[in-house]
């Protein structure tokens, strides 16, 4: 058994080759072979977004603050706020983040597939992001 105390893993910036605008990051755990499961708290401040990104063996997000924006490619900008439970199929492109006004804080939870969680690709237009929500 592993306990990680409160404060004992500092919070970090989420990298700008992934992430536009400011985002935080608090890892949950990111469990060792042959457990796959990898789990973030992630907070976005109002804009800030991911890139469009994949799961091998899909996502979940529970979102615990704010007001957030969700999309997968080829369908319409949806929000998201406390308490939705959102699940993202294997291989699925989608992004996330804050609304234009609004942060948004979630919890991630992905499994890994042969130490991959996620497949980054390119960053999401202004456009795409300011879409009308559906």
């Amino acid at each position: 058994m592993d306990i990680h105390h409160a404060g004992s893993r500092p919070t970090r910036r989420a990298p700008n080759q992934y992430f536009t605008g400011t985002v935080w990051q608090d890892p949950i755990v990111a469990a060792a072979a042959p457990a796959r499961i990898v789990s973030t708290r992630v907070s976005f401040e109002p804009g800030a977004r991911t890139n469009w990104h994949s799961h091998p063996l899909g996502q979940t997000l529970y979102v615990i603050a704010g007001v957030g924006r969700i999309q997968t490619q080829g369908e319409p900008v949806r929000e998201i706020r406390p308490g939705d439970v959102v699940w993202i199929s294997p291989g699925e492109k989608h992004w996330h983040g804050g609304s234009p006004t609004n942060g948004m804080v979630h919890i991630a939870m992905q499994e890994s597939l042969d130490g991959n969680y996620a497949t980054w690709m390119e960053q999401v237009t202004d456009a795409e992001y300011s879409a009308k929500v559906g």
